[in-house]
């Protein structure tokens, strides 16, 4: 029995909260998308848009007085192996899972499907999904334990990117370890506060940001699933950057016994190229946080410290560990999470509700709200941050060409592949200048890091301009 309510219930709740041009076309539409509109107008929280949009329009940027650095932990740290011990044991105790947030298309790059099935290597193609399938696959290999894979996906993706996981056979990862779900979407309405249609039957939805993964984890039954397993901990990172550590125990062992970390949140950073570079830095304002590159005052952004370097240069990357009960604690809330809503003005599309017409606005006419994911940070006690090397684990594919497009991200790869390879003391062909004469790429199944390639080494010499697949 459906639990939809009826059109007079939703009448009056419309009249209520002041939307009931979502009505408007009731005569004109058929039963399945009268059943369709009134299930969709059931989940708008409409009892809640007049403070989630005034929240978001007054929500306070730090002043500069207000911000300071922040000093991060270092992989080279005196304690890194005490640390990484503590992180190893948590892996064999099978006491943390990974999670992606892979809601996005390839449109961006020209590519028709979900950004996870991208072919983002330089030498086999790999798509993102199996880079990330293969790594989480070797450190169960290594440690002798299963690690839970967590999917968020979008309305947009979540078909394809299923029958992708299946038409791989989920990477030759059991099929019940890996858990795919959707992310939640919030209205997307005018400036006055009203939500737009869609079409007749449809309200205009937008994504709620990588923010709302947390809350999607907790609707998806993900939270429960992992306290019945014994996960307490998850590697967050998104779908675009293949040279990320998905399981790394230094920073999970930093993560949990760090004299001044809580084991609620921690975060990576690399430091920023220059002070141009358009990523979020952490800041301590004074709470740690994230200052995006948009929101920051040019005295905080391009200041130098007494040797010269970029002050305030900390710049995030999207990998975070975080505790499962903190995850709890932070949707334990009724709209899902305690998290800020951001805004954004954009142009969305939408049917006129008094002529029936489509509109295409010339100019931004609605507000998009979402949230995200690092204000988490404003709520955990004691969040660390660890520098990690920006070629080792930093290689985002983001724009078809230029800055962060699948070329830059190719040339990292290959960067790290040889970096490793003459760690483990194994030639690499040179150009005069010094640069690799080859394009080598390393599978996780092959190597996690440059202490596997020298306990196997490759069985032959790495030839000049060959293409090599480890």
């Amino acid at each position: 029995m459906s639990n939809t309510p009826t059109l007079a219930e939703t009448r009056q709740r419309l009249e209520r909260t002041g939307q009931q041009h979502l009505l408007a076309f009731w005569d004109r539409l058929d039963e399945p998308r009268r059943a369709a509109l009134l299930a969709s107008v059931s989940r708008l929280p409409l009892e809640h848009l007049d403070s989630m949009l005034s929240q978001a329009a007054s929500l306070a940027k730090p002043a500069a007085a207000d911000i300071r650095p922040v000093r991060p932990y270092l992989r080279a740290m005196p304690d890194a192996e005490k640390f990484r011990s503590i992180g190893d044991d948590l892996v064999r105790r099978g006491k943390v899972a990974a999670f992606i947030v892979a809601g996005g298309q390839g449109t961006r790059l020209g590519w028709r499907g979900p950004k996870g099935t991208y072919p983002a290597t330089p030498v086999a193609g790999k798509p993102l999904f199996r880079v990330f399938a293969e790594q989480i696959l070797a450190a169960e290999r290594a440690y002798g334990v299963r690690i839970p894979w967590f999917v968020m996906t979008s309305e947009a993706n979540h078909d394809e990117t299923e029958r992708f996981f299946e038409d791989n056979r989920w990477f030759g990862r059991p099929r019940g370890d890996t858990m795919l779900f959707v992310q939640g979407m919030v209205p997307s309405v005018s400036r006055d506060g009203k939500v737009l249609l869609d079409s007749p039957h449809e309200p205009a939805l937008n994504p709620d940001g990588h923010g709302g993964s947390l809350k999607a984890l907790r609707e998806a039954g993900a939270l429960d699933h992992m306290q019945s397993s014994g996960i307490e901990h998850l590697c967050y990172f998104q779908v675009d950057n293949p040279n990320v550590h998905v399981i790394d125990p230094l920073f999970l062992g930093l993560h949990v016994a760090a004299p001044d970390s809580s084991a609620e949140m921690s975060s990576k950073s690399v430091l920023k190229r220059d002070v141009t570079e358009k990523v979020g830095v952490f800041v301590k304002a004074p709470r740690l946080t994230v200052l995006e590159y948009s929101d920051a005052p040019r005295e905080i952004s391009e200041a130098r410290d007494a040797d010269g370097g970029i002050l305030y240069g900390e710049g995030s990357i999207a990998i975070h560990v975080i505790g499962v009960e903190f995850i709890r604690k932070l949707t334990d809330h009724p709209l899902g999470s305690v998290l800020p809503w951001h805004r954004a003005i954009k142009k969305v599309p939408f049917v006129d509700p008094s002529t029936g017409e489509r509109v295409e606005p010339a100019e931004a006419n609605a507000i998009k709200l979402e949230s995200f994911v690092f204000d988490a940070l404003h709520e955990a006690e004691g969040p660390v941050v660890l520098r990690t090397d920006r070629v080792e684990e930093f290689a985002p594919i983001k724009n078809a060409t230029g800055e962060d497009s699948p070329a830059t991200s190719k040339a990292i790869q290959v960067e790290r592949a040889v970096r490793w390879l003459r760690e483990a003391g194994i030639p690499v062909p040179c150009h005069a200048n010094g640069q690799a004469d080859c394009t080598v790429e390393i599978s996780p199944l092959t190597a996690r890091g440059p202490e596997d390639l020298r306990r196997h080494p490759p069985s032959r010499p790495i030839a000049a301009g060959a293409e090599v697949l480890l």
